[in-house]
């Protein structure tokens, strides 16, 4: 599952994708488009700029906006950012990689085999679809779809 931190991040780089190219987009703008806590938003950005796909300007006129175009950007590299890994669990992450405690062997587990299977597939699918693509929101499911 997604962190909340990491949903808010895509949030607000889809946001600054929107506006590619129209100069500096202030947080105030963002944060209240998004639903994103100011202060928590404020965090997000300054770690997207450490990783270079977020340029910012203080002052009056000073804002956000991509420091790569978002052609640029995959969602998957966006979650890598800030999660570390696309990997349900440690083990089966290729940049991440850790054993996991209290388990078997890792080339005989076949949880770790399901897992580098479903890595793999997420992988694919989020690492084909980039910032620029067009994503159309879903109707809410209503009561009795639920």
């Amino acid at each position: 599952m997604l962190s909340q931190k990491t949903r808010y991040a895509i949030r607000a780089m889809q946001h600054l994708a929107d506006r590619y190219g129209e100069g500096p987009v202030q947080l105030a703008e963002i944060a209240a488009a998004q639903n994103i806590p100011a202060n928590f938003l404020t965090t997000i950005l300054s770690e997207l700029s450490r990783f270079g796909v977020v340029a910012s300007q203080r002052g009056k006129d000073g804002g956000y906006w991509l420091a790569v175009s978002p052609i640029d950007i995959t969602y998957g590299d966006l979650i890598r950012v800030m999660r570390g890994s696309l990997a349900l669990v440690p083990c089966a992450s290729r940049f991440a990689h850790e054993k996991c405690r209290n388990c078997v062997e890792e080339g005989e587990c076949r949880t770790r085999a399901l897992m580098l299977e479903v890595r793999d597939r997420t992988a694919e699918i989020l690492d084909s679809i980039r910032l620029s693509d067009r994503i159309d929101p879903v109707p809410a499911p209503t009561d009795e779809e639920s």
